[in-house]
């Protein structure tokens, strides 16, 4: 991997919507659409501002988040919520949801895997976040069906996950992006704040697979991280 350190949260902000950018911009040179792939959480909503402000032509490209929790579109736990807010001055940019508006019941990746069989080409771009106990997008450690969403080479692109124990933040049932699928992206960039997170990186990278963002790292050598406390 390639770390990079920033001085502040808002200088890794600016690099990772630069990097985003270009990676949009290289995708729509090169076949005339992109699909970008964003992470929740606290670190990317002055991303997505900085991303959001950029000019290019929006009607392109299409968004989706790296994880959703399993609620109805109009709970404020709702990632896609966020992202459509985010985005909300972008004439003409395309949302696909990975769950859908009325979700009930158990959760069930059938809406995600068909709407990612829609866009079967690779992400221009993977924007994702860790938590500290490893996790990223909802790949949780402990999860009954972890080992699928970590495998690089299962066909699912996306898969329902029930973290356990539930987080505090958003107790739901998850759906996920499989590492398979985000491994099918010309960019993955990891963003990460704070030195307990990059301690868990580290630990990571040194070789605890008990680290779900183990996987990532062994799976993606060329993985651009950046950091700042």
């Amino acid at each position: 991997m390639t770390l990079i350190e920033h001085a502040t949260q808002a200088a890794l902000a600016e690099a990772i919507a630069a990097q985003l950018g270009s990676a949009l911009d290289a995708a729509l040179a090169a076949e005339g659409q992109a699909t970008l792939a964003l992470a929740g959480g606290r670190t990317a909503p002055p991303i997505f501002a900085r991303l959001a402000a950029q000019a290019r032509d929006w009607s392109r490209v299409t968004l989706l988040p790296s994880d959703e929790r399993w609620v109805p579109a109009d709970h404020a736990d709702r990632n896609s919520a966020a992202l459509r807010g985010a985005f909300a001055g972008v004439d003409c940019v395309r949302f696909l949801d990975l769950v859908p508006p009325d979700a009930t019941g158990m959760a069930d990746a059938g809406t995600a895997c068909l709407a990612l069989a829609e866009h079967p080409q690779p992400f221009a771009a993977t924007l994702l976040g860790m938590g500290a106990d490893g996790h990223f997008a909802s790949l949780f450690p402990g999860a009954p069906n972890l080992a699928t969403g970590l495998d690089p080479a299962t066909a699912a692109p996306a898969i329902a996950i029930v973290p356990d124990p539930m987080p505090a933040a958003g107790p739901h049932p998850r759906i996920s992006l499989t590492l398979s699928r985000i491994l099918k992206s010309r960019t993955i960039v990891l963003a990460i704040t704070g030195a307990d997170k990059r301690a868990v990186l580290e630990a990571a990278a040194a070789g605890d697979t008990t680290l779900p963002i183990a996987a990532l790292l062994r799976a993606s050598p060329g993985l651009v991280v950046h950091w700042s406390a």
